[in-house]
């Protein structure tokens, strides 16, 4: 099984943005969980990619056609404007689950639409960065079925 985690905008920015809100764990340790907890679940490779740009987010989106088995996604302020990044998940129909790391359904009116969710099986929030391993349990469990 081989992952794909993709991150959008300003996430690279962790441990200095709004940490009352994202914590202080910088972007790196975020990485290390999600190749530790990937390893940890039985996938052979987990791939994590960070963007503050849409239409790279969406490449990448497309190169993962074939490449992959799975997406996890946060794409962070781009999951309540980007219908783009919806088409091409839509598009590539590889099994993606959705993870925000604060929760984002207790946050602002505007954060409560997400248009990438709309193709993911499943949304994980509010767990910090171990969401992300959640995510990667969740994905591990749907490629097995």
């Amino acid at each position: 099984m081989r992952a794909l985690v993709i991150n959008g905008p300003n996430l690279n920015m962790l441990g200095i943005r709004e940490p009352g809100i994202y914590g202080t764990e910088s972007y790196e340790t975020l990485v290390r969980i999600c190749q530790d907890a990937g390893r940890a679940l039985g996938f052979s490779k987990v791939e994590v990619f960070q963007s503050n740009h849409e239409g790279a987010i969406i490449d990448k989106i497309q190169d993962a056609y074939g490449t992959v088995d799975g997406i996890v996604i946060n794409p962070a302020a781009y999951t309540h404007t980007s219908i783009g990044i919806l088409d091409a998940l839509k598009a590539v129909a590889i099994p993606a689950v959705e993870v925000h790391i604060s929760d984002v359904d207790a946050r602002e009116e505007f954060r409560q639409v997400s248009y990438a969710g709309m193709a993911c099986f499943a949304r994980v929030t509010g767990e910090g960065l171990l969401g992300y391993r959640h995510a990667l349990e969740l994905l591990r469990d749907r490629l097995q079925d």
